[in-house]
């Protein structure tokens, strides 16, 4: 049988793995981060009904320029932007990935702060980018100074920022994004993946792109809206950077039911947006029940917590998997991931972790900023 080594792949791709994240049927799946809320009937109705008006069309192609998704999109985001800051695409990795396919390439680099999500540098090797890991402050900070010496010191051509970053939920101050910005030569892209769940008034960097041409930032639709399953993700950034991106794209590569989709749920957003708050509650409640337990839960502005303190991640997640429960490792030593949930996930998470007793104390010892720095970034967002 002929394997992938037989092929002519690539040499840059040998020896490579594809994505992947466990996907098993069990009563309580907090490993993906997705947003376990069901959509409301009433906005689930409307959706329909306008992907089945869009399927009467079908047999001509989708508005190319999807002129009022994007319309809607800066509505939404609000902050002064117009349809011609905005972009959107098949989920926020295909957002990145035309990122990539823009401003990267052959020659050219990508630097992420490690841990970080794990995409972006499979989604750098697939546009044939150099990917480099920059280091953490210590507990997964990444302070201003941290960030521009890193910048500095790796000079690559395209910066990315996760904030909240993904796995560990740690929030960026707008202090670092601009220190960032300044260090940087070329393109930042802030990936706000979980902007949503940061607490009310916290500002985003959204904030920051008057003025600053070379800032992108990337949102989706996946995770506050409930909506992983319809693949959409956008991006807002100075309207020369979306030019650049429709040098890239696929035609029509957003089609007539994924844009009818979205601007059903769009029109519905405070409705969609009304269970961020319960799953923010759930989050604090997990990190104020983990540290109970004897865990070390990380600060997190998103609808995860990263805990340390496990002294065997693989046997713990087992344990929990046998009680119906999966959660993540995320390769961080003697860490593991849960997703805030329902109420009722949540309490059926910590019960069953309770029953597996207190965690030895010798796991609990802080890692510090070289532990955080691993080489290879882990984390999932899908």
């Amino acid at each position: 049988m002929t394997s992938l080594s037989d092929l002519p792949i690539r040499d840059d791709l040998r020896g490579k793995s594809p994505y992947g994240a466990p996907q098993k049927v069990v009563p309580v799946a907090l490993n993906v981060n997705e947003n376990t809320h069901p959509i409301p009937e009433d906005v689930a109705t409307d959706i329909v009904e306008r992907v089945a008006h869009a399927v009467l069309g079908v047999n001509r192609y989708p508005d190319r320029e999807f002129t009022e998704l994007r319309e809607s999109l800066a509505r939404y985001l609000g902050h002064g932007l117009t349809a011609e800051n905005l972009w959107a695409a098949n989920g926020s990795n295909e957002v990145i990935q035309q990122i990539l396919q823009a401003f990267g390439g052959p020659g050219r680099s990508l630097l992420g702060f490690a841990p970080t999500y794990s995409m972006y540098p499979l989604l750098a090797a697939g546009a044939g980018t150099a990917y480099l890991s920059g280091r953490r402050d210590a507990e997964f900070e990444l302070s201003p100074e941290t960030a521009a010496a890193e910048i500095r010191r790796l000079d690559p051509d395209i910066v990315i920022l996760c904030s909240p970053n993904n796995p560990t939920g740690t929030p960026l101050s707008l202090e670092t994004i601009e220190a960032a910005y300044d260090a940087a030569r070329g393109m930042v892209v802030v990936d706000e993946a979980y902007a949503e769940f940061m607490p009310e008034g916290e500002p985003s960097a959204l904030t920051l792109l008057p003025g600053r041409p070379r800032l992108l930032v990337s949102r989706t639709m996946s995770k506050a809206f409930a909506f992983a399953g319809a693949r959409v993700g956008y991006l807002a950034a100075d309207p020369a950077a979306v030019d650049a991106l429709r040098l890239v794209r696929l035609p029509y590569h957003l089609s007539a039911l994924t844009q009818a989709a979205a601007l059903g749920a769009l029109a519905h957003s405070e409705e969609m947006l009304a269970m961020v708050g319960e799953i923010r509650d759930q989050r604090d409640r997990i990190v104020t029940e983990l540290a109970g337990l004897g865990y070390r839960p990380h600060r997190s502005g998103s609808n995860f917590v990263l805990f340390g303190g496990v002294a065997d991640p693989q046997a713990t997640f087992e344990a929990l998997l046998e009680q119906g429960v999966l959660i993540r490792d995320v390769g961080i030593p003697n860490h593991l991931r849960v997703t805030a949930g329902t109420e009722a996930e949540t309490t059926a998470f910590l019960t069953a972790l309770a029953s597996l007793g207190r965690p030895a104390s010798g796991a609990n010892a802080a890692p510090d900023a070289a532990e955080s720095a691993t080489d290879q970034p882990v984390g999932s967002q899908s």
